[in-house]
């Protein structure tokens, strides 16, 4: 939606908290931890969570997620983090994929450590990675909205389990630019009423304007649908460099405002706190 506007838009970035910044552990991102920490203070930020890619299950690929290894290491960093920045809350996340052959993997390591808040993402349909650029031949065989259905419908499954708090870059499937050629406000209903059931919340995400796509996650119409059956919101940037950290948050907060949002959540210890925003 404001995708045209990013180029020209002079509004400082507002003091939102960034929850979905990635680290080199997911063997895709770039920089020091240090310095993701160091951009969102110098941005002003109330405070700030890194989430990086559990480790995966179904699948060995180190450029995808971080290997099992890893994780404990992963962990003792951000609490490393924390202790050396007492006056800037960082929050411990991580970002599940919702596999289900391996729900039962996924809630014994989420078990493990003292993670704030836990963010389901769907990237997979069987064994098809839904976003990366390998696979994007695979849309060209499908009935596109056959695949939006069946995404979406792995969207409810995760949000069921009650494993995640918070659904990360809901319409990812969007990403190369493909679009559902019927209306789907009916099964966007579905999904608002199903989110808002299980408690979890959905979660603004900029990197879509990054993307061929070029526009935020979820885009307007459902963020609408969400905001009408009460689902509430979280702010991230989904970085892979520090550069990135509260990238467009200023047009996050206008997307928020414009789908009739006044408010959005925090988190600590797998704990909702209700905020005003800015």
């Amino acid at each position: 939606m404001f995708a045209n506007e990013r180029e020209c838009c002079l509004i400082q970035e507002p003091h939102l908290p960034d929850y979905h910044i990635h680290t080199p552990f997911c063997g895709h991102a770039g920089g020091e931890m240090e310095q993701y920490v160091a951009a969102a203070v110098s941005s002003g930020m109330p405070e700030m969570g890194f989430a990086d890619h559990l480790p995966l299950f179904h699948i060995d690929d180190p450029t995808l997620a971080m290997c099992h290894a890893d994780l404990p290491v992963y962990v003792e960093r951000v609490l490393a983090l924390q202790e050396a920045n007492p006056g800037f809350p960082i929050r411990l996340g991580i970002e599940a994929d919702y596999i289900v052959q391996h729900l039962d993997d996924v809630a014994r390591l989420l078990a493990l450590y003292p993670f704030d808040y836990v963010y389901g993402s769907v990237h997979f349909i069987g064994e098809w990675g839904i976003d990366q650029s390998r696979f994007k031949y695979e849309f060209e065989r499908r009935d596109i909205n056959d695949v939006y259905r069946l995404y979406f419908e792995h969207v409810m499954a995760a949000a069921r389990t009650g494993l995640f708090d918070v659904m990360t870059h809901l319409d990812v499937v969007k990403k190369y630019g493909h679009r559902p050629t019927r209306d789907l406000s009916e099964l966007y209903h579905e999904v608002g009423a199903t989110l808002a059931k299980s408690n979890v919340a959905i979660e603004l995400n900029s990197s879509g304007l990054r993307k061929p796509v070029e526009e935020i996650y979820p885009g307007l119409e459902l963020l609408e649908i969400m905001h009408e059956h009460r689902v509430p919101i979280t702010f991230g940037s989904d970085s892979h460099k520090p550069a990135q950290v509260g990238q467009d948050f200023d047009l996050l907060l206008r997307h928020a405002r414009a789908a009739g949002y006044k408010d959005f959540v925090g988190f600590a210890g797998r704990q909702r706190i209700p905020r005003p925003l800015p």
